[in-house]
């Protein structure tokens, strides 16, 4: 979904919850109104986090015998350059290791533990390991 997208579903989700608070507030319940508040800022955190994570990748590109990954989380972009020759590929808990002789990169964390495996099974079929 786009920003603009989000944006809109946000400020519908915060009005109707306002809108419902301010009903409550004008039958008497207005301590309805600062649980109403919090719960927009709550809800505002939520999209903000979303939106900071919404772009993060990670991208594995293979030529002429050089690995290269970027891997991009919240505004971090990290670039890695692996003698495709010279790594190893192992899974270790919630992440597959590619490991060289001077680096090692962690992927595969937006992966659930079977397609991981399957993950780090392709990549070693790519690399010939």
């Amino acid at each position: 979904m786009s920003p603009a997208g989000l944006a809109a579903v946000f400020g519908v989700l915060a009005a109707m919850a306002l809108a419902i608070a301010i009903g409550f507030a004008l039958l008497g319940a207005w301590l309805i109104l600062p649980f109403a508040g919090l719960e927009v800022l709550l809800l505002a955190a939520a999209f903000l986090q979303q939106a900071r994570h919404a772009t993060d990748y990670e991208r594995i590109e293979l030529d002429r015998g050089r690995l290269r990954v970027e891997v991009a989380q919240a505004e971090e972009v990290a670039r890695y350059e692996l003698e495709a020759s010279d790594v190893s590929i192992d899974v270790r808990g919630a992440q597959v290791m590619i490991c060289g002789r001077r680096s090692a990169v962690a992927l595969g964390r937006h992966l659930d533990g079977v397609s991981r495996v399957a993950f780090a099974d392709e990549l070693r079929k790519r690399l010939r390991i």
